[in-house]
């Protein structure tokens, strides 16, 4: 196996367990919201095991809160996967990367609905966004970066 494969490998090892299990994500969204239920879609594709919970605007606000997730990263849903928190329309290849460095953070989020981002219109158009790993001590840093297209 050469490097790339190797790394690549790395990247995709918290999609699935050994026994080929997929690995299970909970998403809190308001019921009425489409581009949510589209990105709980792409995720589904990527591999993932996604419960959907349906529930009120006071609701998400008090779960966001609860897993630490600063007011400025909110997105329109939140979903937690292996003890992380993903906050908005974050790419599946920046879960995978997540789960695969195992950081020691609340999670990623993408604030706001960028045009472009997963579940949030053609992927052929898509505003500049960047992806946001928000530490345990509350801190933020850019994790990926998606150029304007």
């Amino acid at each position: 196996m050469n490097l790339k494969q190797l790394g690549m490998a790395a990247l995709f090892a918290g999609i699935a367990t050994s026994s080929g299990a997929q690995t299970a994500m909970s998403v809190a969204k308001d019921a009425n919201c489409g581009c949510c239920a589209s990105w709980a879609t792409i995720m589904e594709r990527e591999g993932y095991a996604v419960a959907i919970e349906n529930t009120s605007y006071e609701a998400l606000e008090a779960l966001k809160a609860a897993r630490g997730v600063p007011a400025a990263m909110a997105g329109c849903h939140t979903a937690t996967v292996e003890g992380y928190t993903i906050e908005g329309h974050v790419p599946a290849a920046d879960i995978a990367r997540l789960l695969a460095e195992r950081p020691d953070a609340i999670g990623l989020a993408v604030p706001g609905m960028p045009m472009g981002s997963p579940g949030m219109g053609p992927e052929t158009k898509r505003d500049a966004y960047d992806v946001i790993l928000i530490k345990a001590d509350g801190k933020t840093e850019v994790f990926a970066s998606y150029p304007a297209r």
